[in-house]
């Protein structure tokens, strides 16, 4: 005969960082979600959003997070789950409770601005991505034939570094590369604000993320055509001499992008094109 009756339910606990705005003072609280089959940490936070309350019973705002495409594309998730920093959509419940039977715990990236909660402030990295010029120039939409054909090879090693979502995984990771906050001036606009933290990203290390956009784009026959001001972007102050070759970068990308040759490839082009420059004065 089969048994109907549904398991008995099980709650665990999950710990939350928790930050009210840019510059505020964190603090942890405790929620109590109840166990369902194939969770993930999203839908442990939309638990945590309906419920709007703590462990204590204590009334709270919704955790404020961040996701898209919940299937580690868009990278926006990322987050700090149980000291290693990941993907929420990927971040089984399951897997989680195995590793620590104690409960979950999360926290936003430490290497970017907290906005509120776990979302954080990642235009430093799309800022970046605008210093190395990271895409294919066109000169208009017309019809103009096939392009310049690649080798199979180098189609499998292009490939592999298109997969970076700008996730900030292999920078929340990298020992050089720290934290940025520049609160606003009372007297300051928009413009000069926007201006002065540009400045402040433009002199920091620009990260194994960007460093392998410019190894992808420079391989490419159209993006060739820019290849030197990318290079020139990748010896400017806060550019590849600054990594430290730590190789952590590679070790948490959700997309096993193999980051450090990339960058030894990106770095072996800019020698020889810091050469190249000497003899050619």
């Amino acid at each position: 005969m089969t048994n109907t009756t549904s398991p008995p339910s099980r709650a665990f606990d999950v710990t939350v960082l928790r930050q009210d705005g840019p510059g505020q003072p964190s603090y942890w609280q405790r929620f109590r979600v109840e166990y369902e089959r194939d969770m993930n940490v999203i839908s442990v936070l939309q638990k945590i959003a309906a419920m709007a309350h703590t462990a204590d019973g204590r009334e709270v705002a919704p955790v404020a997070w961040e996701c898209n495409c919940l299937e580690e594309v868009c990278g926006a998730c990322s987050m700090v789950v149980n000291g290693r920093v990941r993907q929420a959509c990927t971040a089984l419940v399951d897997r989680l409770l195995e590793d620590r039977p104690a409960g979950i715990e999360l926290g936003p990236m430490t290497k970017f601005p907290v906005v509120r909660d776990l979302v954080v402030d990642r235009c430093r990295m799309f800022h970046v991505l605008e210093k190395i010029e990271g895409w294919l120039p066109v000169d208009g939409y017309y019809d103009i034939g096939a392009g310049p054909r690649q080798s199979q090879e180098m189609q499998q090693r292009s490939y592999a570094l298109s997969k970076c979502m700008t996730c900030g995984c292999c920078l929340e990771t990298c020992p050089q590369y720290t934290k940025i906050e520049l609160p606003r001036r009372e007297e300051e606009t928009d413009e000069q604000y926007a201006a002065r933290r540009r400045a402040a990203h433009d002199r920091a290390f620009m990260g194994a993320a960007a460093i392998a956009q410019v190894d992808l784009f420079n391989a490419n026959p159209v993006g060739q055509m820019n290849s030197i001001a990318r290079l020139d972007a990748l010896l400017a102050e806060g550019g590849i001499q600054i990594c430290g070759n730590a190789q952590n970068c590679v070790q948490v990308c959700p997309k096993e992008i193999p980051l450090t040759t990339s960058i030894a490839r990106a770095g072996r082009a800019a020698t020889l094109h810091t050469l190249r420059k000497w003899f050619d004065r």
